[in-house]
């Protein structure tokens, strides 16, 4: 079940709907909306996973959140973080997709401006890993 969309007011209000309705259209069927740390995220359900999150035990196994700043918008995206196939994959498309410097850190990008939103590049992001894909890389690198 979604979570209510964040009263978010200024000018990423409309850029935080697009991303998020994104999101919520293009990830693989499995993943849940819950809000974690005031941000929608997006998680694998206990009821998928029940061992969930080794740093928060009983929590849900977190995989994309989204916020919002005054500076702009900030997708957190943990298999970014992890999956250095992935990183490459999107480090190569996003240049395609927008005209300005990709603006990251280790599973953050941030979006400073909201025409410059590759919004086809994030949908083709969030479809790139099942719940099953995530539970698997999960449990593989946390056991290294």
């Amino acid at each position: 079940m979604p979570t209510d969309t964040p009263n978010i007011s200024g000018p990423f209000e409309e850029a935080f709907a697009l991303v998020l309705d994104a999101l919520r259209t293009s990830l693989p069927p499995g993943f849940e909306e819950v809000a974690l740390n005031g941000m929608p995220t997006f998680v694998v359900p206990l009821s998928r996973y029940p061992a969930g999150y080794h740093c928060t035990p009983g929590k849900p196994l977190p995989f994309i959140s989204i916020a919002a700043r005054t500076s702009g918008i900030s997708l957190h995206h943990l298999g970014l973080y992890s999956m250095p196939e992935l990183l490459e994959w999107f480090t190569a498309e996003y240049p395609k997709y927008s005209r300005r410097k990709l603006d990251m850190g280790k599973g953050c990008v941030r979006f400073k401006k909201q025409d410059d939103i590759p919004l086809q590049l994030i949908q083709e992001l969030a479809a790139r890993v099942s719940p099953d894909d995530w539970v698997s890389h999960y449990e593989k690198v946390l056991k290294r």
